[in-house]
């Protein structure tokens, strides 16, 4: 078991764009991290690294911005950005300072509120994800808490040839931590970069 984490970042390190809301989640411009794996036909690089993005992990811990934009107490209908079948199939441990009831989805994805914190989500990450990997989906805060917690072993980034100038960067205030790279492919939409993090 390894816990992992794959992100779209552009060259000055922004995984979302300013002013991310209901209408524009990934922010203005965020959208252009994503074409490599999202325009059809696909180059080879980028359809390995998408076939490396999706694959199944046991289960998966992400922040409450990935999950939604319901900022306070929540607003029960709401149930993730992904329609009724997300793409994790697998337990998902949303950080949130607001409990919640677990939030069952079709294939396999449950949405399970943790308001004790990141080292305590990871925890229950490990009891249920078996053999598998687990998966750190984001959003950046959620990535910086396992970097800072050295619970992060393995990071995938999707360089794209993009400047957002602002919005959500990805690794600030993050502790020294030793990023060695172990496979780098490209595209000319992408650099495809996993690092073995310790």
């Amino acid at each position: 078991m390894t816990t992992t984490c794959h992100m779209s970042i552009s060259l000055d390190g922004y995984v979302a764009g300013p002013d991310q809301s209901l209408e524009s989640p990934l922010g203005a411009r965020g959208m252009e991290l994503h074409h490599w794996h999202l325009d059809e036909p696909l180059n080879e690089a980028d359809a390995r690294a998408r076939d490396l993005l999706l694959r199944p992990r046991g289960a998966y811990v992400m922040g409450r911005n990935m999950y939604g934009p319901v900022r306070g107490p929540w607003q029960e209908e709401w149930r993730g950005w992904w329609g009724d079948e997300p793409p994790y199939h697998a337990p998902v441990f949303v950080l949130t300072h607001f409990p919640r009831e677990s939030v069952e989805m079709q294939g396999g994805t449950t949405f399970h509120f943790v308001t004790d914190g990141f080292n305590a989500a990871l925890e229950r990450a490990r009891k249920v994800a078996g053999d598998l990997d687990i998966g750190i989906a984001g959003g950046a805060s959620t990535v910086r808490q396992a970097l800072q917690a050295g619970a992060l072993e393995q990071l995938t980034l999707d360089v794209i040839p993009v400047l957002l100038g602002r919005g959500e960067r990805l690794l600030d205030d993050v502790p020294d931590r030793t990023f060695e790279p172990v496979d780098v492919t490209q595209s000319p939409n992408a650099t495809h970069i996993t690092y073995r993090v310790s």
